[in-house]
């Protein structure tokens, strides 16, 4: 099963997480892993969300690159997290 990494830069404030992870809910997409931490001065964050490669993958990044707070998106194989995440 491949597993791949969508690297998001984010703005930092409540209820981003769970803006982004509803996107993926509400087209019943599973997301297999999450790490979010601050960058810089605490006003962005970086998110790696570890999935599964799906058809639907392609579409829920056009859509992350549309959110207001979503500053950057990156489909991203071999990402270290992923690595990490497939083994907890």
């Amino acid at each position: 099963m491949c597993k791949y990494g969508v690297d998001l830069l984010v703005r930092n404030h409540a209820g981003v997480m769970s803006q982004i992870t509803g996107l993926f809910a509400r087209r019943n997409f599973n997301l297999e892993g999450i790490v979010c931490g601050p960058v810089g001065n605490g006003e962005e964050s970086r998110m790696v969300l570890t999935v599964k490669d799906d058809s639907k993958l392609e579409q829920i990044v056009l859509q992350l690159e549309k959110l207001y707070d979503v500053l950057e998106v990156k489909r991203v194989e071999d990402h270290p997290f992923t690595k990490i995440l497939e083994k907890l």
